[in-house]
């Protein structure tokens, strides 16, 4: 990418995008939209076309789409899986019919079957059932994968799929019911500690195992990948940090100086029981992360006190 061209990040707002309004500003990339009140909303096919036809984008960061943890996945699946399909459909669609450049879309390490090999490599995808606890969501993220490939295959469109790690950081969704893990588990032990609850209670076993990408090393490998990648297979997205859920939660513990005792709640979902990726691909091209893992939990606590708390 030129550092003028003109760049847009659909999902501007949500924790990755912001992230990558960041990491776009530190690099020097000066026309960025996505901070504009004239961004359409995503699920109208026409305002999509036509802001697309107006503006006309010469790359986009897909990062757009509704998503949660296994509780709102388990109460929302409807409206996660129509929130993403319509809104991959008419952003990519809109970004061939306009003539953008490049296009990388963000998938989801919910993509791999449940039972996949570990580490999971790309070509896994389609290979067996997928989770229960996510799989409207898992489907819709890999409607998405796939209509790059068609998009690539049918008009020779340079669009690509990463398939990121679990993501957390400044920015993330900190709320009780629809929050992923680290925030949730970041929420729940600075208020038991605020209110000198003697117990937080987790859900699942702490066995599954995940790897987990700070937001903005993230943000800094969309950049990377849409600079150097491009195949009709997906590319992996992971830090190489991969810990178990009791491992996660003693380190939250530590980071919010939780004083009191940890549950883990084996009547709720563990989920996968292991997800890590395996990013040969993203590593044969130099890639790596910027952030050690405690030090990007700290940042992210860190911003749950000014922001949020």
């Amino acid at each position: 990418m030129e550092r003028n061209a003109r760049i847009f990040i659909a999902g501007s707002t949500n924790m990755v995008g912001c992230a990558l309004i960041r990491e776009l500003a530190r690099q020097g990339y000066s026309d960025v939209m996505g901070e504009s009140p004239e961004i359409p909303d995503f699920l109208s096919a026409n305002r999509v076309d036509d802001f697309f036809g107006r503006v006309k984008p010469e790359y986009v960061f897909f990062v757009a789409g509704r998503s949660g943890g296994i509780s709102a996945n388990q109460r929302y699946p409807a409206d996660l899986i129509f929130d993403n399909l319509m809104t991959e459909c008419h952003v990519i669609h809109s970004a061939y019919r306009h003539g953008a450049k490049k296009l990388l879309y963000l998938a989801s390490s919910c993509s791999y079957p449940r039972l996949c090999p570990q580490p999971m490599k790309e070509e896994y995808i389609l290979t067996g059932p997928l989770e229960p606890t996510n799989e409207a969501y898992a489907v819709a993220k890999i409607a998405g994968i796939k209509l790059c490939e068609s998009y690539r295959q049918q008009y020779g469109a340079d669009f690509i799929s990463g398939i990121p790690a679990n993501i957390f950081g400044c920015g993330d969704d900190f709320s009780i019911e629809d929050s992923h893990v680290i925030a949730a588990l970041i929420r729940k032990m600075h208020e038991a500690e605020i209110h000198q609850k003697s117990c937080v209670d987790i859900w699942g076993t702490g066995k599954p195992v995940r790897e987990f990408i700070f937001a903005d090393d993230l943000a800094n490998a969309c950049i990377f990948v849409m600079n150097g990648y491009s195949s009709l297979t997906p590319v992996n997205l992971g830090s190489g940090c991969a810990v178990s859920m009791e491992e996660l939660a003693l380190t939250i513990k530590e980071i919010t100086q939780y004083q009191g005792a940890l549950n883990f709640d084996a009547t709720k979902p563990d989920g996968m029981p292991v997800k890590i990726l395996d990013s040969g691909k993203l590593r044969d091209l130099a890639w790596q992360p910027r952030f050690p893992f405690r030090e990007a939990l700290r940042m992210t606590y860190q911003w749950y006190l000014d922001e949020v708390a």
